[in-house]
């Protein structure tokens, strides 16, 4: 079989951590199997460099962040090569350019566009172990690019999409994916195996297991997932596209403190508005979430929607620019929450969300806005009722059970 294993920030956080990391790969491969290594950056790098970036400006330029970022995950797999090979097993260290990872040319938020595996799969034929910095790529024009937070795991699903691997397994330091989080709701329980359009939905709902672009790539090129723990030998959760005979209604609740709403009020009421400002935000490459317009009255309404927190800053210059109405009002947010239900059950159950908000309402949480999907339900709630919110919904739908 050919492995792709992924070793998270903090699998990797010390020197002691990577010679155990060192440890597991060699065990891999004694098994008989080829083995492709990515790799994040040291726990904390990434983070030591943004501050280091910030000490001159609050605004540093995309390509130079591109440069700064992308030598964290370098050094990781120098360093585990270097571990590898100190063992006597032949290992070979390739940057996101070594490994033919090719992107677009937006800094700090590429995307993949192709890869050329050829340089790995001539290492994977030598016997050599590939070890891979993640998080990074080549831009079309030449320059060094990063994938965003979390890029590692689309690196690793990348990778073994390109290299047809049989297996891509997703190490962190948690056991696999679980109904909540473990640290808001201690009976949250792991899940053995969860689907594709479900862990999509959890990843891109605030769940921290995995990257949503990662698991959107996975889905596409039918990549079977296996997140699990790199501090010990548990089984861990199988993300794939075989789904069980009888799927649980609810396998999830998210909770995403990431989040934030701007409320522009006295919109002016006329075709083309929405177009206006959400075009406006596309630009600038923000993701908008949530979208709630009132009815509009006398030519004008209200219109609100959530971005990342990160992205308020710019979504609010970017609306003040736009200025839709010199009588609008914009309004921004910070202290909300999102609490979102997931489950493929949902497209054949009813009363899921009449349950959902009745059992916040019990608790005295007032919902601010909703979202549905086909297999979620998300609503936005103040930040100081969003644990008592996702752990009254997991009692409500006993996933403690």
């Amino acid at each position: 079989m050919l492995i792709v294993q992924k070793y998270g920030g903090t699998s990797v956080g010390t020197l002691e951590r990577i010679e155990a990391v060192a440890q597991r790969v060699i065990k891999t491969k004694n098994e008989g199997h080829d083995v492709a290594v990515i790799v994040s950056a040291m726990s904390g790098v990434t983070n030591q460099l943004i501050e280091q970036a910030e000490f001159f400006t609050k605004t540093p330029v995309g390509r130079e962040m591109d440069v700064l970022l992308s030598s964290g995950e370098r050094v990781t797999s120098a360093l585990l090569a270097i571990a590898l090979n100190a063992k006597g097993y032949a290992a070979i260290a390739f940057s996101g350019r070594g490994a033919g990872i090719v992107t677009d040319n937006f800094h700090t938020k590429a995307r993949i566009v192709s890869i050329d595996p050829k340089s790995m799969q001539e290492a994977l034929k030598q016997g050599k172990i590939v070890v891979v910095a993640g998080f990074q790529g080549i831009s079309t024009t030449g320059e060094v690019t990063t994938l965003g937070r979390g890029g590692s795991d689309l690196s690793a699903v990348a990778v073994a999409g390109a290299l047809k691997a049989d297996l891509c397994e997703i190490y962190t330091d948690v056991d696999g994916v679980y109904t909540t989080d473990p640290r808001i709701e201690p009976k949250a329980k792991k899940l053995d195996r969860i689907s594709y359009d479900e862990m999509l939905e959890l990843a891109s709902l605030g769940a921290k297991v995995l990257q949503n672009r990662s698991v959107e790539l996975a889905k596409k090129l039918n990549v079977n997932l296996v997140t699990r723990s790199s501090f010990n030998d548990h089984e861990g959760t199988l993300i794939t596209g075989e789904e069980k005979m009888e799927d649980a209604v609810i396998s999830g609740i998210a909770l995403d403190k990431n989040q934030a709403r701007i409320t522009i009020r006295n919109v002016e009421d006329r075709p083309g508005v929405a177009a206006e400002i959400f075009s406006a935000l596309a630009s600038k490459e923000i993701n908008v979430d949530m979208i709630v317009q009132n009815i509009g009255r006398n030519g004008e309404t209200n219109l609100g929607f959530t971005v990342p927190q990160n992205e308020l800053e710019t979504a609010y210059r970017v609306m003040k620019e736009v200025n839709p109405n010199p009588n609008s009002i914009i309004e921004s947010d910070a202290d909300i929450v999102k609490v979102s239900l997931v489950g493929v059950g949902m497209k054949s159950h009813s009363g899921i969300a009449s349950k959902a908000f009745k059992t916040l309402a019990d608790e005295g949480i007032n919902i601010q806005m909703i979202s549905t999907s086909e297999i979620k339900i998300s609503m936005i709630v103040e930040a100081k009722y969003g644990e008592l919110a996702v752990r009254a919904l997991h009692k409500a739908y006993d996933l403690d059970k």
